[in-house]
């Protein structure tokens, strides 16, 4: 490591000490980027590092809303804004109780990085609140009513409002925030600017939606691997698949595995993992998608002949044998000891469907033993591509059909794979697509600073 990015690192830690999952997510970006801050001393000239790791706006705001018991309970929102270099600022929005300034910090640094990584002229940013609408704030075990969430999403936007926009920032979707909350929070922006613009993507198809936007991270996690895969002459045709996650990025990914001939033998969410051993089927997708998306249950809840479900764990070390494993749950999911028994059962692609699901140890372990292992800012990156084509869609008033937006989504996928792959190789690290595909987001974002000056 360089006397720049210690330098550096040493800065970022004593400001932001209390905030670990934003420092992982830095150190794990600055660590690799000595072969291209070597080659490009104009980038430490102009202080890049230093103002990339700092957000240009952070937005922090209070929630009032009132529940169906007519109480009036207070969530603490957030907008992090972080770097608008090449475009508006790009990222989702996450609701859940661990919904804190370090975590949605991190999620908008990786955000940076990723966006610029699809070739789409979009800047990074991330925000939500610790609002749960899995837990309703009055009756244990029940989930929050419809009604509830409309206030809260309501009383959201009429914060937000004045920050965002379809040419400043464009918010999504994240965890617990689906077609319901979108709708909701663009119903309330539009209320409020008396205009229709394209200001929030994941939109449903009747108010500006694009086609495959549901679909597009699992899709596109699937399309990276693929590309991964070609380069050693392989396909995913009888491949034993590993899954974490069942909502959106899983499910899709799931679904477009079976598609592709493999075979995937896990689910998992905070219930715990369900194992099909003889692999899943459309069917029993089709169950869990049901549950996720219409019930809002848990996996604990299905029973499939021959299946097992096990308790409050990952699914990493259940499956003695198996070929891929797709984390596309959330952060720091699988660990060092998890990454040892996955390259012991056999594991030689890690494709992250999830924001930095994988811990340091587990990564270093994954390069060290040279299998094809893909960040999730390159690997995921198809929902926030998905999502810069919907504002394309908005900004032109058209709306292209399923096959026109996923053959664009598989070009997306193969260009952040063929450049995280030539960046890597350019730069002597040759198939490590960590390398190449954080000097590749990286190199694109820092052009734009340096061309546009000390701002």
């Amino acid at each position: 490591m360089g006397k720049y990015v210690d330098q550096v690192l040493k800065e970022v830690r004593a400001k932001n000490s209390a905030e670990p999952e934003f420092l992982q997510a830095v150190e794990e970006v600055l660590t690799t980027l000595d072969p291209v801050l070597k080659a490009n001393p104009q980038y430490q000239q102009a202080a890049i590092l230093e103002r990339m790791v700092e957000p240009e706006r952070v937005i922090i705001f209070r929630v009032p809303w009132v529940d169906d018991k007519g109480i009036v309970r207070v969530n603490r929102g957030f907008r992090i804004q972080m770097n608008s270099a090449i475009g508006p600022y790009k990222g989702g929005l996450r609701f859940d109780p661990t919904v804190n300034l370090g975590v949605l910090k991190f999620l908008a640094f990786e955000q940076v990085f990723k966006n610029s990584l699809t070739t789409l002229p979009m800047g990074g940013g991330k925000g939500g609140s610790d609002f749960n609408p899995k837990q309703s704030p009055h009756t244990p075990g029940q989930r929050c009513s419809d009604a509830e969430v409309m206030r809260f999403c309501q009383s959201f936007m009429t914060e937000l409002y004045r920050h965002v926009g379809p040419d400043t920032d464009v918010p999504a979707g994240d965890m617990n925030v689906g077609g319901r909350e979108i709708g909701y929070l663009f119903g309330q922006y539009k209320r409020i600017v008396n205009e229709w613009s394209g200001v929030l993507t994941g939109k449903a198809l009747s108010f500006g939606g694009s086609l495959i936007r549901p679909e597009a991270t699992g899709y596109g996690d699937v399309y990276f691997a693929e590309n991964m895969l070609a380069v050693k002459k392989q396909t995913f045709e009888g491949k034993v698949c590993v899954i974490s996650g069942s909502g959106n990025v899983a499910s899709y990914a799931a679904e477009k595995l079976i598609q592709l001939g493999a075979k995937v033998v896990t689910l998992s969410d905070r219930s715990g993992t369900l194992v099909v051993e003889s692999g899943y089927t459309p069917e029993m997708l089709a169950e869990v998608m049901e549950l996720k998306t219409v019930k809002r249950g848990e996996l604990s809840e299905l029973s499939f002949k021959g299946a097992k479900f096990a308790a409050k764990k990952n699914p990493w070390q259940l499956v003695k044998k198996y070929d891929a494993a797709l984390p596309c749950s959330r952060q720091n999911e699988l660990d060092g000891k998890d990454a040892a028994f996955m390259l012991k059962a056999g594991c030689t692609l890690v494709a992250e469907g999830a924001n930095m699901p994988s811990t340091p140890d587990a990564i270093k372990q994954f390069v060290d033993a040279k299998i094809m292992y893909a960040p999730g800012k390159a690997s995921n990156a198809g929902g926030v591509a998905t999502s810069g084509l919907e504002m394309s869609q908005n900004s032109e008033r058209l709306s292209w059909t399923r096959e026109e937006v996923d053959a664009k989504l598989k070009g997306i996928m193969k260009a952040i794979h063929d450049n995280a792959w030539e960046a890597a190789a350019k730069y002597g690290h040759k198939g490590n697509y960590v390398m190449g595909a954080n000097i590749a987001g990286f190199t694109k974002v820092a052009d734009a600073m340096v061309a546009q000056g000390v701002v």
